[in-house]
């Protein structure tokens, strides 16, 4: 997908690679940590580039990564169907069908219990009738 003489990224991870350097601030070392996490928890997960946003896909939207002047936010595109024990979710708790995480600088993440929400993101659209 790579444009004439545009000297896009042509791969959505050369994308998500070049938007992450892009960010050198606590949010960019945020951004590698938390794809790294991701892609670690459920190695099924592709990585897209939509809405010029980082998204990770397995048979359907799982969760993407947005970036703010002050956190970071990982949405669950079916985040209101997935249980969270460990109380994760703490942004977008009224909407019909996402739950996010908002992170900012200093927070320290559950990454055990982020890890099982993840696998449980990945095995709920496993789980739907196409």
């Amino acid at each position: 997908m790579q444009t004439k003489d545009s000297g896009e990224a042509s791969t959505p991870t050369q994308r998500i690679d070049a938007y992450i350097a892009g960010i050198t601030d606590w949010r960019g070392s945020l951004l590698t940590h938390l794809r790294t996490l991701i892609l670690d928890s459920a190695p099924e997960l592709s990585e897209e580039w939509k809405w010029e946003t980082p998204v990770f896909a397995h048979k359907g939207n799982v969760l993407a990564l947005g970036v703010f002047k002050d956190h970071v936010k990982l949405n669950f595109f079916k985040g209101a169907a997935l249980a969270d024990p460990d109380g994760l979710f703490n942004a977008g708790l009224e909407a019909k069908a996402t739950r996010s995480i908002d992170l900012h600088e200093g927070d320290v993440i559950n990454e055990t219990a982020l890890r099982g929400l993840i696998r449980s993101a990945v095995e709920r659209n496993q789980s739907q009738k196409k």
